[in-house]
């Protein structure tokens, strides 16, 4: 299959052309045609699938094929991140088109705020935004969004995680009820169920390898003591062949840390986390993009949304706190058929959150040797730690991974 089967119109193709796209991906083949249908549509695909092209090209072709031209599409997002990259997506291929967009989000100073309210007044086609600006935005009065024809809720789970239910409820006051409908998430969880049914009006359903990593990426373990995790990390970034690494930290604390200790040593590092203005993440994302910065360092902020291409290495310093976390941030690397390293550090402490996560993908991660100079680490033993630590946690069956490697290894070439 090409895109020339979609019947897409021949500026969108030259869009499509100029920004590097060949064959769609399987959510492209599946999802685009149930939304050209106008049809609702729930879609539970990975991270690093070409989702956000598989729900923007359809609605593109559509504006561009509409004779009166308005506020068409409205796409909710939960994060700053994730809404630039789905605008600068649409602009990059919107480019031949003359489809207009808008980001909406939080932060900034009051400038960006008459900003992004002047577009909206003035129209867009398209407007992409998180749930709390919007609100703001539509409370003024100012704003209408009677016009829409298309909603489009991008990493559902995630918004329900982040407790944005109540405000896209507050939102679809907004909206008419008449309108075409999309979600996308990375899970189908029960509440993500229960969402569909109140928002989508008999939808078809697609589901692409739901909570498996891509197959490109090489995953390890090293179980450690929390004092081996910073030396650890120290000896695997001596290897260069790691050119751009992030490294996932559970609190913006340890993000400070990590960072100050590895700007001392000279590194090409930043950390990133909510407590930075926006105009510095978009620097350091710009930086990070373009290879001018190796290592990022930040929380689960950069586990969604963040679309880097050629991204050799991923640590989880600390075991993410639920098992799909750790999908979304494996999926940083070995995009779009790429491969690539995923590294994961687990104290006694997260052995039992570790050993949910292999359940869940139905496999064990290789867990590799300690070099000799940092001692041993603790026993893999995530029954036993399950209760030593006495928080309930998800049961499973393993115990020792398969063998032990002595390295870890670099990407492959």
């Amino acid at each position: 299959m090409t895109f020339n089967d979609f019947n897409f119109d021949i500026t969108l193709l030259d869009g499509l052309q100029s920004m590097g796209f060949k064959q769609p991906t399987p959510i492209q083949q599946e999802a685009i045609p149930v939304i050209q249908s106008g049809k609702d549509l729930i879609a539970c695909a990975q991270t690093g699938t070409g989702k956000t092209a598989a729900f923007v090209l359809p609605i593109l072709d559509k504006i561009i094929k509409t004779n009166k031209r308005h506020l068409n599409t409205l796409i909710i997002a939960p994060t700053r991140e994730l809404v630039l990259q789905i605008d600068q997506q649409i602009e990059g291929i919107a480019y031949f088109c003359g489809v207009s967009s808008i980001a909406i989000y939080g932060g900034g100073d009051g400038v960006v705020w008459e900003r992004q309210a002047k577009s909206l007044r003035e129209g867009v086609d398209i407007v992409i935004a998180t749930p709390g600006r919007l609100i703001a935005l539509l409370q003024q009065g100012d704003v209408k969004f009677d016009t829409i024809e298309h909603l489009i809720l991008d990493e559902a789970d995630r918004m329900l995680d982040m407790g944005f239910a109540e405000d896209i409820k507050t939102i679809l006051k907004y909206i008419p009820e008449k309108r075409q409908t999309v979600m996308f998430s990375a899970t189908m969880a029960p509440k993500i169920r229960n969402l569909a049914k109140a928002l989508l009006t008999e939808p078809e359903q697609i589901n692409i390898a739901i909570s498996k990593p891509a197959a490109g990426i090489v995953q390890q373990a090293y179980v450690v003591y929390e004092n081996q995790k910073e030396n650890l990390l120290k000896e695997i970034l001596k290897n260069e062949d790691f050119n751009s690494v992030i490294v996932f930290s559970s609190t913006k604390e340890k993000v400070k840390d990590l960072y100050q200790t590895f700007s001392r040593l000279k590194y090409s590092v930043k950390g990133f986390s909510s407590d930075l203005e926006q105009t510095e993440r978009e620097e350091i994302m710009r930086d990070f993009k373009a290879k001018r910065l190796r290592i990022l360092i930040g929380t689960d902020i950069l586990s969604r949304g963040i679309d880097v291409d050629g991204i050799s290495l991923v640590v989880n310093f600390d075991a993410p706190p639920d098992p799909e976390d750790y999908i979304h941030r494996i999926g940083r690397t070995a995009r779009a058929e790429k491969a690539g390293v995923a590294i994961t550090f687990i104290n006694e402490k997260d052995q039992p959150r570790f050993a949910s996560i292999e359940a869940l993908m139905g496999m064990d991660v290789m867990k590799m040797e300690i070099p000799e100079a940092f001692g041993k680490g603790p026993e893999y033993n995530p029954e036993a730690n399950k209760k030593k630590f006495d928080k309930p946690r998800p049961s499973n069956n393993h115990s020792k991974s398969g063998g032990n490697k002595k390295s870890f290894h670099g990407p492959k070439k």
